[in-house]
Formats: C-alpha cells, structure tokens, sequence
C-alpha cells in the first residue's frame, strides 16, 4: 500500500497558491464576507504564497476529532463513494491533503477561507474546504476553530454540514464539508422583487431551518450566528447551516412531556353516547438546553437578542430571538429593529417597543401571511422567560398554525420552492411540496393518497396520528371521557 501514496504528491508539495487578493479581485466568488458580519469576525486575510515546509509532510489530527468521519444518513451519497476511494489508496486508511487538489476559492468565513475542492483524479464529487491560519489567530480565536471542529464532527442530520476529514497540517487547520454550490440565502433574497421571498417559500426554509436547530439543541448547542449569510442552498435546493466558530456547548435533558386534549376535529362533536367526546393524551419528546448560559457578545448586531446586548447573560432563547428575525427578513427583506448604524438598531432592540410590521396597501395578502406575523411576534418577545421556544424549543414552535399541513418526517421529501436565481438539481424522490391548504401533497393523486390513508387509519382505530403537528417521536393514545 506505500508505493500507492506515491500517486499523490506530499502535502509538503500541495500547490495553496491562492494569494487573497488576487482571488478578490480575479475571482467571482460565490459567498462574500457580508457587511453585516458577526461582531466576533475578524479582518482575517490569508495567504497561500508560501509552499508548507517539508517537515510538515503528514497530517496531525487532533486527537479528540477523528482525520476520516463517516455519517449515517450520507452513507450513500456520491460524495462517499469518491471519499471511501481515496482512502482506500492511502497507506493508513485516512483522507490527507495531498488527495485533494484546489480549484478556487468561493469565499470567506468567521475565521479563514473556503475553496471548492474536488479529489485528485476524481472530478465528480466537490466538496467545500475551510482552511484557517491558525498563526494569523489570537488565543480566543484558536478556541473558536477548535469549537467549530468538534460541532462539525458530532453532527449528523440532512440540514447540517457533513464533516468528512478533519486535517492539521502545518499551521493550517482544514476542515472537508459539504459545497453548496447555490450560494447562501442573503443573496439569494436579493434577486428577489422587492428582497423578499413569498410566504409559502418562507414556510419552507423556516421548517428546514427550525429542525436544523432543533438538532442541534438536542445536542445542547447554542447556535448564536442565525442570519441569512450562514444558511446554504445545496444544489438540490435543501438547506444546510454553515460557521459554528460562534456556538456553544451546555447540558441538555431529554425527557417526554404528556399533555392531554381533545382530539383535532372533534371539538363539539359529541358521539352516539351523547355525551362523550374522545380525548388524545400526546407524548413528545423535548430535548431543549434551557440551563444554557454564557456572557460573550458574539453575533451579527441585527439578529442580537436584548438579554444579549445587555451583557447579563443569555442562553438558548438567543436562537429563537434569532429566528424570529429572520423570519421577518424573509418576509419584508430587512429587519425588524434596523437603524441608521449599528448603534441605533442596537437601542432599537434594548428598548421597550415591540416588532413593528410594514402596510404594504399594493402588496396582496397571501395565505398564511397572518398566522406568520403571529409567529414573529411570539419569537421576538423581549422578555425571554415568555418568548416562544425558550421553554420546550422547536417542539412548541412546530405547533404554531404557520406550519400546519407539515409533515415533519417527511420533510426532507419536499420539494423545494421555485425562486429567482436558483437552480435545482431534480431527483425523482423530491416529491411534495409544502402548501399552506394542502397539507403538503403536490398532485391529487398524492392528495388522495393521504386522505385514504387517514380514513383507514380512523376506522381501524390506530394509535398513530399522522396529521399531527407535533414532532418525530410524538404519539398518541385515544380514551373517551365524560363530558363536564
């Protein structure tokens, strides 16, 4: 197996020869360090002119973060495949940098720069590398990138970066995850009339955005850097959060929550005894860090949380502040407490007043444009003791009206809404689309379908609700009570 390492140049020979200004101003980059930046960014600029030196020939992976990373849920993607070949060739089994080969760089992030990447003799697979200077950082800095290495090595979810090789080599530190070759969100709105998206196009990267986060505060992860910029459009349309260099680790505790009510589309009914009616006792999971704390002011200043700029201390409910926030972005194409500078959107957002909406008298009403406005206005409560999600998380938020008709298991099978600007790579498997009347079936066929499935579920009296709104592991079990 040594004599295949050959076939590879050393990493000592690996051409990084992207100067930063040269692909600043030679290359159209397709994410772009924002003007609205998270406060905790810095002016990183790296150069590669400078070959790694021959006694940097092997890679050093830290020893908490594995070099080679394999995820369920992507084990048959294209992307494995040409991974697992590359491996194979390699003398001790791991993925290392000279098995990749640069192409150019598509842009910058909190700590250093992303190039499109695609392996050596293997031009079907591109992948996205993170390479970070780790001698242009500060002590706090270094934390950060060690930070963002462990969330990407634990995390495992369709929404969410894969991290296939964690390398250390030199003074670089890369990290191989998935390209998403649609850009970001950010300017995806703006190539939209008017920077915004229509509701039902809302509804869809909110759904995928909020289990995005519900996983991740499964994991007890505050996210903390929620905006546009850092949400990707895979090249199936689908979206993937990037950049954890702002997050943070706390305790979570999962534990099944019993809430007992009468069953949707029986209230007032009464059965053949006349006076009972059925009642449906729900188990939901709940997994919410709701112990997290931290004191650190990090984010982008539009998206900040109140008891964030207060510097009292904050914890999850950041997040939900956050989403709240973008939401109203999506919808009006800028934010809710924006000022002339970053000083007055910030006593904009430690004042008093609450969210104000825009009247729009030529803009029409679209379906589900009041029950999205009742959204924001739960999420972007000043208070976070009262604010949507602080308490149970996503597990609340899923069953606000807004996302009625959402199947949550079925949300990777949605297809993904039509915009200006975006191109999508269609599969066969993409097959409903989430509709605010429909309940989320793309033909009648398909509306057919459900609507058969749930009589036969009725009448033979099945414990499962496949109409609810709650989460994935939520059922539910029937009992008839008298009524009061």
């Amino acid at each position: 197996m040594e004599e295949l390492d050959t076939l590879y140049p050393p990493d000592s020979d690996l051409d990084l020869s992207f100067t930063s200004c040269a692909s600043v101003t030679t290359t159209t980059t397709d994410r772009t360090l924002s003007a609205r930046s998270s406060l905790a960014r810095s002016s990183l600029t790296l150069s590669f002119n400078d070959r790694l030196s021959c006694t940097s020939t092997t890679n050093n992976p830290s020893a908490e973060i594995p070099n080679f990373h394999r995820r369920a849920h992507r084990q048959h993607d294209p992307n494995w495949s040409a991974i697992k070949a590359a491996t194979t060739l390699s003398s001790d089994g791991a993925l290392h940098l000279r098995h990749l080969k640069l192409h150019r760089p598509v842009g910058s992030g909190n700590l250093g720069r992303v190039f499109l990447c695609r392996l050596r003799d293997y031009d079907h697979a591109n992948f996205a590398l993170k390479v970070i200077d780790r001698d242009a950082l500060a002590a706090k800095k270094l934390s950060h990138v060690q930070t963002e290495a462990e969330i990407l090595s634990s995390l495992d979810h369709p929404f969410l970066p894969t991290l296939y090789a964690h390398l250390e080599v030199s003074h670089y530190t890369c990290l191989l995850i998935d390209f998403c070759p649609n850009g970001d969100l950010h300017n995806l709105l703006r190539k939209q009339p008017g920077n915004r998206l229509p509701v039902e196009s809302v509804r869809f990267y909110a759904a995928e955005v909020l289990i995005a986060l519900e996983y991740l505060h499964s994991l007890g992860i505050v996210y903390r850097d929620l905006k546009p910029e850092n949400i990707l459009i895979r090249e199936d349309g689908h979206i993937m959060l990037s950049d954890f260099d702002l997050s943070f680790k706390s305790d979570v505790s999962p534990k099944l929550d019993f809430t007992t009510r009468v069953q949707e589309g029986l209230k007032g009914r009464y059965s053949c005894y006349g006076d009972r009616q059925r009642e449906e006792t729900v188990t939901e999971f709940v997994a919410e860090p709701t112990g997290a704390f931290s004191k650190s002011c990090v984010g982008t200043h539009e998206y900040l949380a109140p008891e964030l700029i207060s510097g009292a201390g904050h914890g999850n409910g950041v997040d939900w502040w956050a989403f709240g926030v973008l939401l109203y972005e999506l919808l009006y194409g800028t934010t809710p407490f924006k000022g002339n500078s970053k000083e007055s959107t910030l006593r904009n957002i430690a004042s008093s007043k609450g969210v104000k909406f825009y009247v729009n008298e030529t803009q029409s009403v679209e379906p589900g444009m009041a029950e999205l406005k009742d959204l924001i206005e739960k999420l972007l409560v000043k208070d976070p003791r009262r604010r949507l999600g602080c308490a149970r998380g996503a597990t609340d938020i899923k069953r606000h009206p807004f996302f009625n008709g959402i199947k949550w298991p079925l949300i990777r099978t949605y297809r993904p809404p039509e915009v200006r600007g975006l191109t999508m790579k269609r599969t066969k498997s993409k097959a409903h689309v989430i509709s605010h009347v429909t309940g989320g079936a793309s033909s009648p066929r398909r509306r057919w379908w459900w609507k058969r499935l749930g009589y036969l579920m009725r009448i033979k009296g099945s414990k499962y609700n496949l109409n609810s709104n709650h989460n994935y592991y939520c059922h539910t079990n029937h009992k008839v009570r008298k009524c009061a």
